[in-house]
C-alpha cells in the first residue's frame, strides 16, 4: 500500500516537472515568436516601395543623422538653384526667388533686396539676359551646431550677344526647422553672404 503512494508520489512529481518544462517551453516559443514578429514588422517598415515611370524602386528609411550631411548639401543647392537660376520674365524671378526665401533667413531677404534696388533684375528682364548656375560643391562642417557651409558654384549669364561665366562662392551656417512642403529638408539658412563672385575666361 505505500509502494503505491510512493508510485503516485512519483508519478505526480514527475507530471509536475513535465508541465513545468511545458510551461517554460511554450513561454520561451511565444517570446521568440513575437520577437521574430517585431523583428520582421522593422524590416518591412523600414522599406518603401516608390513608384517611377511605371517600375517600383526600393527604398529604405533611415534615421536623419544618418544623411544630415547629404540633406544639408542638397537644400544648399536648392536655395542657390532657386536663387540664381532666372529667366528675363517676371513671374519666373518671382516664383524662383520666393522659393529660395523659404530656405533661408532675412540675410537672403536682404541680398534679394539690394539687387532688386540695384536694378538688377530689371536689367535681366530688359536685357533678355538667362542666369543659370552649377553647384560644383559643397562644404559642410557637422561638428558645431548650427552647421556650416561654404558652396563653390559656376554660373552663366546668357545674353542675346554673349555668354559671360562667373566663379561663385557663398557660405553661411545652417539651424533646424520644421519640415513643410516649402521647406522639405527642415533646415534654414542663415547669415549666408557671397564670399566671391567674379567673371572667369573659358575658351
Amino acid at each position: 500500500m505505500f509502494s503505491q503512494f510512493r508510485n503516485i508520489d512519483t508519478a505526480f512529481a514527475h507530471i509536475k516537472r513535465f508541465s513545468l518544462f511545458l510551461v517554460v517551453g511554450c513561454v520561451l516559443l511565444s517570446g521568440f515568436a513575437v520577437w521574430q514578429a517585431f523583428k520582421m514588422v522593422r524590416e518591412v517598415t523600414g522599406k518603401v516601395y516608390i513608384l517611377a515611370g511605371g517600375k517600383a524602386l526600393e527604398a529604405f528609411s533611415a534615421e536623419r543623422k544618418d544623411n544630415v550631411a547629404v540633406e544639408i548639401r542638397d537644400h544648399v543647392k536648392m536655395f542657390h538653384y532657386y536663387f540664381f537660376t532666372l529667366d528675363p520674365d517676371e513671374k519666373v524671378i518671382a516664383r524662383n526667388i520666393g522659393a529660395a526665401l523659404n530656405l533661408a533667413d532675412e540675410s537672403a531677404k536682404k541680398s534679394y533686396d539690394n539687387l532688386r534696388e540695384q536694378g538688377y533684375y530689371t536689367n535681366l528682364v530688359s536685357a533678355n539676359i538667362s542666369q543659370e548656375i552649377v553647384v560644383d560643391s559643397v562644404q559642410v562642417d557637422l561638428e558645431v551646431y548650427p552647421f556650416r557651409f561654404k558652396c563653390f558654384a559656376s554660373q552663366t549669364l546668357v545674353r542675346s550677344t554673349s555668354t559671360v561665366w562667373r566663379k561663385l562662392v557663398t557660405q553661411g551656417f545652417l539651424r533646424n526647422v520644421s519640415r513643410s512642403d516649402n521647406n522639405p529638408h527642415g533646415f534654414l539658412i542663415q547669415r549666408w553672404e557671397t564670399v566671391l563672385n567674379q567673371d572667369v575666361v573659358k575658351p
